[in-house]
């Protein structure tokens, strides 16, 4: 028996110390920029993300519509892989190809509908413009529109869309490829409150809203390719990759990462190996890992990058089932002194990303100072309009769907890493609801607002600096106390 150490920490029980804040330390000047994927020191990362934001490998966060958005906002997602391959491989594509201000309709029926079906995906997705095509999917063949002006509430709940919907033949749209501008030219001229764009065979490709006129200007934290198609990454797991990893690359995949719940395994090695022979110039994450060891066990392999943490999920019961794991403060700075020993050895820095036990804002700027890159989260992007958990009332308060990866209802035993699913009959997930929080760019903006804030309290304008200048404590739990609202009554 070996005793790592007496008490394996989180992020709670640690604070910043305040650093000279100078003149020139103002959120304005601070830079989130950090780097994605392995690189020698002194050069730039192939792939930097401008904002230390990934979405998790999860069913209930990581989609298309999240993508989309947080690519335009600087972060990158990973579009889950439990699921079938095609499908993923689907989504890939989608994200791949959005043009920003071109928006993917996720609210289509076919004509046989009913008003009563237009009503229920009103409430279901909030939009009021809902697409009717062919088939009833979002690339089908356009046949017409339905707006709130086109009904009222009070009529038939029986009456068929092709009855009441406006037709294509009374439809103003554009053909694929036409320019934002032009786009936008048109919604202007004619005043439309929306512009369908069709391919040649009349099959829908994307919408552009009037209301969206303004957001559709420059996003200047926005993470594309030369091409400028926005970045995607995807999680594989070690039993199909041989069949998914060609799939996704064929599709536009930037980066791919493991989704494993333990990331120090033989399967890991063989799938890194397997990966950086048949595909050397696609970079892949492994993970996850709590100690140097298994960090040097996977950069040996090929890893680009390592996630860190076990257990520390807010809706990860892993700890809780087979006793493994470690405080994510005390693994992440474990596993950071390693990478910073193997960069000092051998010229060549592999970026961590921290994963898991964000549960306050602040957690965000502590992960980064105790050595991570950037982090990987679920619960805080789960919350968002964007993430494709359904959108529920629950005793008053609106919540979003949020379940594991390790739960029944993911029914995801492939991320396991191990020979045989058949001895896993237990779950390491559940399933849950989070608190519905609206849309991701009016958080994402008061979460990295924070951020940059306590960096300018410690006196740093990076990443970078904050990982090499940043002083932490422990605080006891009264200090804790201490620090939130006490021996007060609130206003209700």
């Amino acid at each position: 028996m070996q005793i790592k150490e007496s008490i394996s920490r989180t992020f709670g029980e640690y604070l910043l110390i305040p650093g000279l804040t100078t003149k020139s330390c103002i959120p304005a000047n601070v830079s989130l920029t950090t780097p994605l994927t392995k690189h020698r020191k002194g050069e730039k990362s192939a792939i930097e993300l401008n904002i230390p934001f990934t979405s998790a490998i999860m069913q209930a966060v990581s989609g298309p519509k999240l993508a989309i958005e947080l690519a335009r906002n600087g972060g990158l997602s990973f579009i889950f892989g439990s699921q079938l391959i095609e499908r993923q491989a689907e989504m890939v594509r989608k994200v791949k190809k959005f043009k920003a201000g071109f928006v993917i309709s996720d609210a289509n029926l076919k004509p046989s509908a009913t008003l009563q079906d237009v009503l229920k995906l009103k409430k279901k997705t909030g939009h009021s413009t809902i697409v009717v095509t062919e088939d009833g999917t979002t690339t089908g063949k356009l046949l017409g529109l339905i707006t709130s002006r086109d009904y009222r509430e009070k009529d038939s709940p029986e009456k068929k869309l092709e009855d009441f919907m406006t037709p294509f033949n009374q439809l103003i749209v554009g053909i694929e490829d036409i320019s934002l501008d032009e786009a936008n030219e048109i919604i202007l001229k004619k005043k439309l409150n929306v512009l369908p764009i069709i391919d040649k065979n009349q099959h829908l490709v994307s919408l552009v809203f009037r209301k969206d006129y303004e957001s559709h200007q420059a996003n200047p934290l926005e993470l594309s390719d030369v091409n400028k198609s926005l970045l995607v990454g995807a999680g594989v797991n070690t039993h199909d990759y041989k069949d998914r990893v060609p799939a996704l690359i064929k599709a536009g995949v930037d980066v791919l990462c493991i989704d494993s719940s333990d990331g120090h395994s033989e399967w890991q090695k063989e799938c890194l190996l397997w990966v950086k022979n048949h595909y050397s110039k696609i970079p892949i994450g492994a993970g996850n890992v709590v100690n140097g060891d298994a960090f040097m066990y996977l950069v040996n392999a090929g890893a680009d990058f390592v996630k860190v943490g076990i257990g520390g999920g807010s809706i990860c019961i892993t700890r809780e089932q087979k006793g493994i794991g470690r405080g994510q403060a005390s693994a992440l700075m474990a596993v950071a002194k390693t990478r910073d020993e193997y960069l000092e050895k051998t010229g060549m820095y592999i970026p961590i990303c921290s994963d898991g036990g964000i549960v306050q804002d602040y957690h965000m700027v502590l992960a980064l100072a105790m050595g991570a890159d950037f982090l990987m989260m679920g619960r805080y992007f789960a919350r968002f309009d964007e993430a494709p958990g359904e959108k529920l009332l629950i005793n008053n308060q609106y919540v979003k769907e949020y379940w594991g990866e390790g739960s029944n209802r993911a029914q995801n035993w492939q991320r396991y890493g191990e020979g045989s699913t058949e001895s896993l009959k237990f779950e390491e997930g559940i399933d849950s609801y989070v608190p519905y929080a609206g849309p991701l760019k009016k958080g994402l903006e008061q979460t990295l607002s924070k951020i940059k804030a306590t960096m300018c309290s410690c006196g740093v304008l990076t990443v970078a600096e904050l990982q090499k200048k940043a002083v932490l404590t422990l605080v006891s739990e009264a200090s804790i106390t201490e620090g939130g609202t006490h021996d007060v009554m609130r206003k209700s």
